[in-house]
């Protein structure tokens, strides 16, 4: 037995109480601090949780959206690729920061659908490339569920552009972590809402549930895009920054078919984490949702292959900011309506966003 199984513990939250079901449109009336039930109704022939996250990255063409690209330069010498959409820059003006999931990117399908959502509604908005997503970056390190100084630098920036604007952020999956162990630990007023979809707010339990039945599938997938990018990566730092890669071949990339053992191999000794487990302990969001004042809207589903209802805060775990949106089904990152609303995560979040009166 490894150092990363002898560390697995099982989880104890229960799932949620559901207090109230709300229609999206009516997001100027969702009760902070509660947990409420998601208006998500999908026809019967969708409801399986596999097709719910397939359809999107198998079935969908990718969403055409005109967008302008911005490198944003870091303070360690590395940079971030920026891609905005919708309108010019106004004084005062809302934009919406947007940051993908693991092993995504801005060209990821729901992001570009939601950029293209939000540009018809005639919102500026930005989505976010983390280090290595769109191509390989400059130094070894990548991104994980609790890396907050890459979205605080994004953050200032948009802010800095246009400081008497409004800014709402949308995190999926591993970017909706981010964000809210950024507003547990770095919140500083910057941004006025959040909207996180799907995020694993208990890393372990996320972790053992990939390894499990048919999610094996996607956890499978996930570490060879992953493991791909780093090879990609080496090549790259071997010609532009040879101490940084050293870094990576300095770690153990082999014999990971699992996320605790890649966790362990490769993200706690990247960021100075003990272990994986030390690492899932630190930066599980779940556990930091009392500290959230911002108003955050976080949308989950009990069907989630990527994780178990377990993971599903109970109410006195929520911040008074927090609303929990919680559906019977979805998968993971999927919401596919019928056809009259087929994607109706964009339309949802879109009405959180329209939601707050902001131009």
């Amino acid at each position: 037995m490894n150092s990363c199984q002898r560390e697995k513990q099982k989880a104890t939250i229960r799932a949620p109480r559901v207090r109230r079901d709300f229609s999206f449109p009516l997001d100027e009336t969702l009760p902070m601090g509660e947990i409420v039930r998601s208006a998500f109704r999908p026809p019967l022939w969708l409801r399986n949780p596999h097709l719910q996250t397939l359809w999107g990255p198998m079935g969908r063409s990718l969403p055409e959206v005109t967008r302008r690209s911005e490198r944003l330069n870091l303070k360690d010498g590395d940079y971030l690729l920026l891609d905005w959409a919708g309108p010019e820059s106004r004084p005062g003006q809302l934009t919406v920061l947007l940051l993908h999931g693991l092993s995504g990117c801005s060209d990821s399908h729901y992001m570009r659908g939601m950029q293209k959502v939000l540009a018809e509604a005639g919102i500026r908005s930005v989505a976010i490339n983390s280090r290595g997503a769109k191509k390989p970056n400059d130094t070894a390190l990548c991104y994980h569920a609790g890396e907050v100084d890459d979205v605080d630098a994004v953050i200032k920036h948009v802010f800095h552009e246009n400081p008497t604007g409004h800014r709402i952020a949308i995190g999926v999956s591993l970017g909706g972590s981010r964000l809210l162990n950024w507003l547990a630990h770095r919140d500083n007023g910057d941004l006025s809402a959040v909207a996180t979809v799907c995020s694993p707010l208990r890393l372990d339990i996320c972790a053992n549930r990939l390894d499990q039945g048919l999610s094996k599938l996607y956890r499978q997938h996930l570490l060879k895009t992953l493991l791909g990018n780093f090879a990609v990566q080496k090549t790259h730092l071997d010609k532009v920054n040879p101490p940084e890669a050293k870094r990576l071949h300095r770690l153990n990339m082999s014999g990971i078919r699992s996320f605790w053992r890649y966790d362990d191999q490769i993200i706690a000794p990247l960021y100075g984490f003990r272990s994986a487990y030390h690492y899932y302990a630190q930066c599980s969001a779940g556990p930091k949702l009392l500290q959230i004042r911002t108003p955050t809207l976080m949308l989950q589903n009990r069907d989630d292959p990527f994780m178990t209802p377990e993971t599903l805060p109970r109410q006195e775990e929520l911040g008074p900011a927090v609303t929990l949106e919680v559906s019977d089904y979805g998968g993971h990152v999927g919401f596919v309506g019928d056809k009259s609303q087929r994607y109706w995560l964009e339309q949802r979040l879109l009405a959180f966003v329209q939601g707050f009166g902001f131009r």
